[in-house]
């Protein structure tokens, strides 16, 4: 049976990344590229035309950078897009930003093709693209919050804190519910209830937000508090 493709939108001031993406991702049958922004500032009413399932989005933009473009994505529109950002360094500091602001996880420019369209495939079905080394690197390089749930959030149970700790190394609903032995539809429900308390978008900046609240301490960084997840 066919299947629509998934749909893209390219974000990225440089237009030879923005040409050389399209060639990508068209010659997967699919993927389909249905528009292109050169600035932050033309996503949101590209978005609003086109309808994508996905924007591969810049994280840095002369006009509007892809952080901003991203809140303004999740402020506007009832069911945004999933936002995969693309960046030169893993280390930028720009790139967790994007996360704390609702994306959906980050490539790599320098990432092979196939992997970019896995990743789009991914996202596109609810899952989130994590390099947790590099994620977990770039939480460690900030200051260390006090341990605890995040302020004005119900705190999580302890099978929702180890839930989470999981995710943040990059297991999916699948290697979790192997790695606990239990039920993939157990696991689900631990994800959904630990995103509503946390008033996260979606599992990365869930992450992002145990990070934050030092729920999850990243190694690299002393605890703060008893009974902070590794």
């Amino acid at each position: 049976m066919n299947t629509a493709p998934v749909t893209v939108l390219i974000a990225d001031d440089e237009e030879l990344t923005r040409t050389g993406l399209r060639a990508l991702l068209s010659a997967k049958p699919d993927l389909e590229v249905v528009a292109e922004a050169a600035d932050g500032g033309e996503v949101l009413p590209l978005v609003r035309r086109t309808r994508p399932d996905v924007v591969l989005m810049d994280v840095r933009m002369p006009g509007m950078d892809g952080i901003e473009a991203t809140r303004r994505l999740r402020a506007a529109l009832d069911e945004p897009p999933k936002v995969l950002v693309i960046t030169t360094f893993e280390s930028d500091e720009h790139v967790y930003d994007a996360l704390r602001a609702g994306a959906d996880g980050f490539l790599l420019k320098r990432t092979p093709s196939q992997a970019i369209a896995h990743a789009i495939r991914l996202v596109a079905t609810g899952d989130s693209v994590l390099f947790p080394d590099a994620v977990r690197r770039l939480a460690a390089a900030r200051p260390a919050p006090p341990a605890g749930p995040p302020a004005g959030h119900p705190p999580l149970t302890a099978r929702e804190t180890e839930i989470l700790r999981l995710i943040a190394t990059g297991l999916s609903n699948p290697d979790i519910a192997d790695r606990l032995t239990v039920s993939l539809e157990t696991v689900k429900t631990h994800v959904s209830n630990l995103l509503t308390k946390l008033g996260a978008q979606n599992r990365t900046q869930a992450v992002i937000l145990a990070y934050e609240s030092g729920l999850v301490v990243p190694r690299g960084r002393p605890s703060a508090g008893s009974g902070v997840v590794r």
